[in-house]
């Protein structure tokens, strides 16, 4: 009986956000409420649940995706994705546009959060196309592959931080771990589906053509390297601190304190908002006032997300006090199937129903998390299994389905055919990269 609640409070979540239109959140809030009475948690014990599961999932990761958004903020304002984005593409030369494309998607993804990096870059494939003849399709799927694996596998991005925080896993070691299994994915969703693409033709092509900002004019442009050094500073310092203790070992504990506190990602993070600030907002003649007021519209952007996120910590809360975490646990570990293939599956399902990758993730996080703290899976693998379903069955329901649709101007078929199939490919081929990733580390 308990499991069928499970599966209705699952359903009735679906329900709430796709069939009546209810905000995520607020969709999260009510039906963990009514799940909680029905499971047995006293009326006067419920608030303190809420109370509890808000807090203990934002404690850990509100510092994190709101330092992300501001840094994605200034890179994006400061012209420094798009000197990326050219460069990227002076680089590969034409006969190489693809792969250009691809590494400006994955170095510009990192730092941006999906929408952002999606309406700031178009207008640079259209711009490529239109300047090399060439179908903004075939160019320019690669790119956006690269974004959206980026926003599925890897931190500072909102789902995989969450998720990292609720299964207690290392957010260095996922990090590490996501860069290596988003490689393959983006390869093949990217440059080599994409070749099947040449014939498919938008009707817009010179409309998204890349102009510049009248703030990006009033201010002195960033160089490449500082462009590149910004956006990628949080990376290499959560994969530097993340290796130092198997390089250098030492015994001297306030050694060991002071690159554990420098190392957390909370510092990584507050290090890159300094750097930032002023190489690219200081330096190049934008006033504290400026920046800042960059920051506060950062801050807005995500606030929905954060609730989200928020509403998943009192479901998962709602788990755990009612005791139905315990038998989830003992019913789903006797399931002849890889745990971590049972995440994949149960995130994807969500996904095609929901819509949202961030809410897929985090409801299925609710479901799974007692297979992870019964230790019989690795939690950074776990954190990437659901990254990677979370991708699959981009659809009618999905924003960024009709985002693409739109912005190229196809036809319901053909997105069906170039971006849900694309989407498809990166899911099951990060699901592929984590479980031979298991196999090589266990």
């Amino acid at each position: 009986m308990t499991i069928i609640l499970i599966v209705i409070s699952i359903c009735l979540l679906i329900l709430c956000i796709t069939y009546f239109k209810i905000n995520a959140f607020l969709s999260f809030l009510l039906v963990s409420i009514l799940s909680g009475l029905c499971l047995g948690i006293a009326p006067d014990q419920l608030v303190g649940t809420v109370e509890k599961g808000i807090a203990g999932v934002m404690g850990s990761l509100t510092l994190i995706i709101v330092l992300g958004a501001m840094l994605g903020k200034i890179v994006a304002e400061s012209g420094a994705a798009e000197i990326i984005a050219v460069q990227m593409v002076r680089l590969m030369g034409e006969k190489y546009l693809q792969w250009g494309l691809m590494l400006t998607g994955f170095v510009v993804g990192i730092p941006l959060f999906y929408g952002v990096g999606f309406v700031l870059l178009v207008p640079l494939i259209f711009s490529v196309s239109y300047r090399y003849k060439l179908p903004a399709v075939y160019i320019g799927l690669p790119m956006l592959a690269a974004l959206s694996v980026t926003h599925g596998f890897i931190p500072p991005h909102p789902s995989p931080v969450a998720l990292v925080a609720l299964f207690h896993a290392d957010m260095g070691l996922t990090l590490i771990y996501g860069l290596l299994i988003a490689i393959p994915a983006i390869v093949l969703g990217g440059p080599i589906f994409g070749r099947r693409l040449r014939n498919m033709l938008p009707s817009q092509e010179s409309i998204f053509r890349q102009e510049k900002t009248v703030d990006q004019q009033a201010y002195k442009q960033p160089t490449v390297v500082t462009s590149l050094a910004v956006a990628l500073l949080p990376v290499l310092l959560i994969i530097l601190f993340t290796l130092i203790p198997y390089i250098y070992h030492t015994d001297d504990t306030t050694v060991q304190r002071w690159l554990k506190f420098i190392g957390s990602p909370t510092a990584v993070m507050v290090i890159a908002i300094v750097i930032a600030t002023y190489l690219l907002g200081l330096k190049l003649g934008r006033s504290m006032v400026k920046v800042m007021s960059i920051y506060e519209s950062a801050v807005r952007d995500i606030a929905m997300i954060l609730l989200i996120i928020a509403g998943s910590g009192v479901f998962k809360q709602v788990m755990e006090d009612s005791g139905v975490s315990l038998l989830l646990a003992n019913t789903l570990q006797q399931l002849p199937i890889s745990p971590l293939l049972l995440a994949w599956l149960i995130t994807a399902v969500i996904r095609g129903c929901v819509g949202s990758a961030t809410v897929a993730a985090l409801t299925a996080a609710g479901v799974l998390l007692p297979i992870v703290t019964a230790g019989k899976v690795d939690p950074n693998l776990m954190v990437l299994a659901i990254g990677a379903g979370s991708l699959m069955f981009s659809h009618v329901n999905d924003a960024g389905f009709w985002l693409f649709k739109e912005y190229f101007g196809l036809s319901v078929k053909d997105t069906l055919f170039s971006w849900s199939i694309m989407e498809a490919i990166v899911s099951i081929v990060g699901l592929v990269a984590v479980l031979l990733l298991q196999i090589i580390l266990y």
